[in-house]
């Protein structure tokens, strides 16, 4: 059965996705030179570090929209075990796609489809279930943000917090294991961040599992049950937020930190 798109997957400590080593070169640049990176259900990752740090591209990696040079990747719940350093078939990258969803930076819904096109779209033509089911699951989706009046509306229509609220709620329809955001505030109006938030602390009460890329170090003191430093495409450091906030041991991500913290 599949499992319920209002709650998430139980939240037991299995592992949904596990990482070794992952790299990525794009000509002779090397964006991810080896990342190990742990998701298990219902726990969240941060991730973060300077602009160009390999963040972005660690999630679309996890999500198959990249296709890494090396590294492990495995799904022991899916029967994946992908080494990236030989071939992987369409086939494989695709299952690997089919255990997340992602909220893009600048919302991404397609313009000339209405709110709830752009929600039923992926769960329809993609995983071909039920019509009339999956406007259900919408609506209900839609009503937890407060955007089931706007069902009807063209993202034109709406303001960039609605629109990436949208975008949450087309990633949940997808019924993913995993929920991948990439600096989902990064791109809104200062007001309009905190419902975005509020929206993303929500789904990490709840027990979803999920990997976010921010900028926003409140949120990810406050939420995440760890915390990932990149710089230059390594993991510099890692561990509980109340230790990397309050006692970093690498002296970069204390300057990071006191950089992005300091108050004009």
């Amino acid at each position: 059965m599949s499992p319920d798109p209002i709650t998430p997957p139980p939240s037991e400590a299995e592992t949904v996705l596990d990482v070794t080593g992952l790299a990525k070169s794009f000509g002779s640049t090397a964006v991810l030179t080896s990342v190990d990176l742990t998701l298990r259900a219902g726990r969240v990752v941060c991730l973060i570090g300077p602009s160009g740090s390999g963040k972005t591209t660690v999630l679309r990696s996890l999500n198959g929209l990249e296709r890494p040079d090396g590294g492990v990747v495995r799904a022991p719940g899916a029967g994946l075990d992908i080494d990236f350093s030989g071939p992987v078939d369409d086939a494989t990258r695709n299952r690997l796609r089919d255990l997340s969803a992602m909220v893009f930076q600048q919302h991404n819904l397609f313009p000339h489809l209405t709110v709830m096109q752009n929600v039923i779209e992926g769960p329809m033509r993609v995983q071909r279930r039920p019509r009339e089911e999956v406007i259900a699951e919408a609506r209900s989706l839609l009503e937890r943000v407060g955007l089931d009046a706007r069902r009807d509306a063209y993202p034109s229509e709406l303001s960039g917090g609605q629109q990436q609220r949208v975008g949450i709620v087309r990633a949940l329809a997808l019924r993913p294991r995993l929920l991948l955001f990439d600096e989902p505030t990064s791109a809104l109006d200062p007001e309009l961040v905190g419902d975005v938030l509020s929206v993303m602390k929500d789904l990490a009460d709840e027990g979803w599992t999920m990997a976010v890329v921010t900028h926003e170090l409140a949120f990810a003191r406050d939420v995440a049950d760890e915390v990932l430093f990149l710089d230059d495409g390594v993991v510099l450091e890692r561990g509980a937020p109340e230790r990397i906030f309050t006692a970093p041991r690498e002296e970069r991500t204390r300057r990071f930190l006191e950089r992005l913290m300091r108050p004009f």
